[in-house]
């Protein structure tokens, strides 16, 4: 199943109890990817950043199951001033915090290795060399077995692949960013400032070059059922009213929601949506949404509403 399941609010907003559960009924239904980072979630008040890989941790110790999972964490977005909520204090991609950063998130998810490692945010601080070096020395002790990149522009993302090439070093196969069906208007600015949203520049560069885009926020907060979850501000445009009629036509058509249309849109494309749950409603709904298949005509109709 090639969904990635969020799991920002696992060992907070939803209990332990709820965490193991999702998570047995995810693995139950074909899914492996888990997607984390080293401080989920450092903005809720009385909140380190350690909750979620902790809660991931003591799933996997109780089923003993590493081994039926594909683990995915990150590095670079924790605060190193307790209590602070912004990413000011973020601790950044040098080789010094990425050495912590990995000590400490094997640690919570009780594991000797992750099977993805990314760069969480973007740090011109530091130079590619010190960053990308750093991953490689993970990746041949065995630490991490692959490395990604999250919310980097494309540019950003063709300069680190070109220094690892010229180092024979493991490079980023993978890209993490902000994507789902609406399209943005141009120059538009994000509220969660910690956020990027993909470009076509990203997807031309994804589609020459074979890097896997795992798209987080593919379901805007319930904005596409939710009446208590307005549509972004950034997609207020006519161009969105053309495609969210679309979109509702076709959910109506394959008895589905507009939910699962989205992400059998995006992996009609190939991508990995990241979907993060709450429920088990939510997560039922997701795992049918895999079960949906596009076909060329509702496809096309898709991606260009006229």
């Amino acid at each position: 199943m090639r969904i990635a399941l969020g799991t920002i609010p696992f060992g907070t907003t939803v209990s332990e109890k709820d965490t193991f559960a999702i998570l047995d009924r995810f693995v139950e239904a074909g899914g492996r990817m888990l997607d984390t980072a080293d401080n989920y979630p450092f903005w809720e008040p009385g909140r380190t950043g350690d909750e979620s890989e902790l809660a991931i941790g003591a799933w996997l110790a109780a089923r003993g199951n590493r081994d039926q999972v594909y683990l995915s964490t990150k590095v670079g977005a924790r605060p190193t001033v307790p209590g602070d909520v912004t990413l000011d204090s973020a601790e950044g991609l040098s080789a010094a915090a990425i050495r912590t950063a990995i000590e400490g998130s094997l640690r919570r998810l009780g594991t000797d290795r992750v099977d993805l490692y990314w760069a969480h945010i973007e740090d011109r601080s530091v130079p590619l060399e010190e960053t990308l070096g750093t991953f490689e020395e993970l990746v041949q002790a065995g630490r991490a077995l692959a490395i990604g990149a999250s919310n980097l522009p494309a540019w950003r993302l063709e300069r680190a692949r070109n220094v690892s090439a010229a180092h024979g070093w493991t490079p980023y196969t993978h890209l993490q960013l902000r994507h789902t069906y609406l399209r943005p208007r141009p120059y538009t600015k994000l509220v969660e400032s910690g956020h990027t949203l993909t470009t076509d520049e990203h997807l031309g560069y994804l589609e020459d070059t074979g890097v896997t885009l795992w798209a987080y926020n593919t379901l805007m907060f319930g904005a596409y059922t939710r009446e208590d979850r307005p549509i972004p501000d950034i997609y207020h445009h006519p161009g969105t009213t053309r495609r969210l009629e679309v979109l509702h036509q076709v959910a109506r058509e394959l008895g589905a929601t507009p939910n699962q249309v989205v992400l059998a849109w995006l992996l009609a494309d190939g991508h990995v949506p990241i979907v993060g749950v709450s429920s088990m409603a939510q997560l039922e709904e997701a795992i049918a949404a895999t079960e949906l298949k596009l076909d060329d005509d509702l496809k096309s109709r898709l991606d260009t509403p006229s």
